[in-house]
């Protein structure tokens, strides 16, 4: 559900001008990461070539060296001990190899704890790319490689803007520092509540900056102030007890496919919207975003109406969008001419803020089963959900972070929403209620995380390098 505003901490941030942090400070952090830019950029590209993938298919060595050169990053900054940890899942395999270090706060300073994951998507079908996934490759201003962006990026801006807040301040920085970096964020993060109630006191903060989100667009950067949250599950469609031939039965039955085709078209009304009723759906989007900046973002082809109504910005992030994300039906080189017994979808259903994730799946059941074609038998099984969240963006530690964007890019920060889900922010939010918590990022529209071509811009990573070190001296200055 909708977060409730946070409570401020026990040092809280105040609200910061350009005057108060100080000119010389920040002309001081932006040449200490120019001088360093090449080096940060170097490690990015060494984490880029390690295919740490967390999903159970994939071999675990890789996600361990992973693990351990983000932990030799985190030593190389000065940060003692390191730890590289995990918890077991459910069936008592390891969960992903998280790296957890911690600078303690000085007497009444505040703690920020620094979140970003080193597991990266598969690269999937690599005749996509343009580049080798695993091999960084600069062009054009960017970097392409499998984690440039998602998340590896968000690794670099976190020790970077503590080298440089380090530098700059010297034995002035009093301000605790802990780095969280996950290792199976990719992979639904199964095990992170056990690790934070395993780990409570060690990742407890007064601030939390989670940088696995996106700005506005190149040059332009954002807070993000609220994220979908996330149900999944398959839905199956049984008619026959076997399949037989269509020849010679075809007519008077339909084919499983054919019926799980006529059960997925319920899910929108004609214009596009989702059409099961008890879900959560507003326009409060407080910016819209251009349809042609949509269509080029999103690559629609030529031709391809948009769906739904409302501005495009709400449809993004405060209303639910449902989609099919894969079908078990033989393939077409190996059909034959059979009806089908039965067929099988995994729908994603991306949840507006507001909208409580047991109430979601239970409306999109109700739904399946009361739009059973041709009384055909439903199977539906639920998968995972997750949280949406919205934060207090009259937080003190939001003002500061919004001030900070600005600074470092040179042009006012938006807010804005985000139509992905990050579901683990509600085991933070319940585990740390005091906490305030910001959700930043090094991505843009063309990011393209998740897909071929992943790249980071890297003008505006080094920006974010900076924005993220004028925060870091803002808090060190509360107390």
């Amino acid at each position: 559900m909708t977060s409730s505003p946070q409570a401020a901490p026990t040092n809280p941030a105040r609200p910061a001008t350009p005057g108060q942090a100080g000119q010389n400070v920040t002309e001081e952090l932006r040449a200490s990461i120019d001088s360093t830019f090449d080096r940060t950029l170097a490690r990015l590209k060494e984490l880029v070539a390690i295919p740490g993938i967390a999903w159970p298919s994939f071999e675990r060595a890789p996600l361990e060296r992973s693990a351990e050169a983000v932990a030799e990053l985190l030593r190389a900054a000065g940060l003692d001990p390191v730890q590289v940890l995990a918890c077991p899942k459910e069936d008592g395999t390891p969960g992903g190899p998280a790296v957890v270090a911690r600078r303690p706060a000085a007497e009444g300073k505040p703690t920020i704890l620094l979140y970003a994951h080193h597991d990266v998507q598969p690269a999937g079908d690599e005749a996509l790319w343009e580049t080798q996934p695993f091999t960084a490759v600069e062009k054009d201003g960017r970097l392409y490689g499998r984690g440039a962006a998602d998340d590896k990026a968000g690794i670099m801006a976190h020790i970077a803007a503590y080298a440089a807040v380090s530098e700059v301040l010297g034995d002035a920085l009093g301000l605790g520092v802990t780095f969280f970096f996950e290792g199976e964020e990719e992979a639904g993060s199964p095990t992170f509540r056990p690790f934070l109630e395993a780990h409570r006191e060690l990742l407890r903060a007064d601030v939390i900056v989670v940088a696995d989100s996106s700005n506005w667009k190149v040059g332009v950067p954002a807070l993000t102030t609220s994220l979908r949250g996330l149900v999944d599950g398959t839905v199956e469609v049984q008619v026959l007890e076997h399949a037989v031939h269509s020849g010679m039965y075809g007519g008077p039955v339909l084919d499983a496919p054919t019926l799980l085709a006529r059960l997925i078209a319920t899910f929108h009304d004609a214009e596009g919207n989702v059409a099961i009723d008890g879900l959560v759906a507003t326009d409060q989007a407080t910016v819209d975003l251009p349809e042609a900046d949509y269509r080029a973002d999103a690559s629609v082809l030529d031709g391809v109406r948009l769906a739904g109504s409302g501005s495009i910005a709400s449809r993004l992030w405060t209303k639910p969008a449902l989609s099919i994300i894969g079908i078990d039906a033989p393939a077409v080189a190996v059909a034959s001419n059979t009806l089908l017994p039965r067929a099988r979808a995994k729908f994603s259903l991306r949840l507006a803020p507001g909208q409580d994730p047991a109430a979601a799946m239970d409306a999109v059941r109700r739904h399946v089963e009361a739009h059973a074609p041709f009384g055909a038998r439903i199977i539906f099984t639920p998968g995972e959900s997750g949280n949406p969240f919205q934060t207090d963006t009259s937080s003190p530690a939001a003002k500061v972070a919004m001030w900070a964007l600005g600074e470092a890019w040179g042009v006012p920060a938006v807010k804005t929403g985000i139509g992905g889900s990050i579901p683990f922010i509600a085991d933070l939010l319940e585990l740390y209620p005091d906490a305030q918590i910001l959700v930043t990022g090094v991505e843009d529209p063309d990011s393209r995380a998740h897909s071929a071509n992943e790249s980071l811009h890297l003008g505006d990573f080094r920006k974010a390098i900076l924005a993220e070190a004028l925060m870091l001296v803002r808090l060190n200055s509360q107390g």
